[in-house]
């Protein structure tokens, strides 16, 4: 595990097993929860993507992840923005296949980073997050998978539902699983199943087809 910064923001790579340096590699970036915030980014190392991830024999992924020291993802949104930009353009990175995954405040971070930068990421794994679904227009052409807990009581399964109904009412390709008899931790079944890493494997960038708003009108929507 290495750790690095950018303009402030520190964040961890971790890379395969076998990894050659001049190679590129497919890339998840990964945005944790309000548990992993703080001064200490050694708490990083310790959180449930890493852990979870570290127990499958084969992981071809390259690992990014940012830390929010505080506040939220939209705290720091631009600098975030940057950050993916870098990231995209490092030699280690697939340009086609950059995963974006989230879970809780990361998952509300991811769903607003796609809509933000859609043509960036080859595919998206909100887990018990959020957003605006009014907005989802820009999510069309991207491979999106949802996982929430029914019995989720801190953000509610319903918020997932709203997101990918929207994506998919506007012509998209979102699926959403929910987890029966499961509170808010949604994430760690969601890693332990390596049929979530076969998907975004499986997945590549498309070409930008124009996307945009679809509520830009100022008499209809102020």
């Amino acid at each position: 595990m290495e750790c690095l910064n950018f303009e402030g923001l520190q964040y961890l790579v971790r890379y395969p097993a076998g990894y050659e340096k001049g190679n590129r590699y497919p890339v998840i970036l990964f945005l944790h929860g309000a548990g992993t915030r703080g001064n200490d980014i050694g708490v990083l190392e310790q959180n449930a993507f890493f852990v979870v991830t570290d127990e499958h024999a084969e992981f071809p992924f390259i690992s990014v992840a940012p830390h929010c020291a505080s506040g939220t993802w939209f705290d720091c949104f631009e600098r975030l923005q940057a950050f993916v930009r870098m990231i995209a353009d490092a030699a280690f990175t697939d340009r086609d296949r950059l995963y974006l995954v989230g879970n809780s405040m990361g998952g509300y971070g991811a769903w607003q980073l796609a809509m933000s930068m859609p043509t960036y990421f080859a595919a998206v794994v909100p887990i018990c997050g959020g957003g605006m679904y009014w907005n989802t227009g820009t999510l069309t052409e991207l491979p999106i998978w949802a996982f929430h807990g029914e019995d989720d009581h801190v953000v509610f399964a319903e918020e997932s539902k709203k997101m990918v109904n929207g994506v998919n009412q506007k012509g998209g390709h979102a699926r959403l699983t929910i987890y029966p008899d499961t509170k808010h931790n949604a994430w760690t079944p969601t890693y332990r199943n390596y049929e979530v890493f076969r998907w975004l494997l499986s997945q590549h960038r498309r070409a930008a087809t124009g996307q945009g708003e679809d509520f830009a009108d100022e008499k209809r929507f102020g």
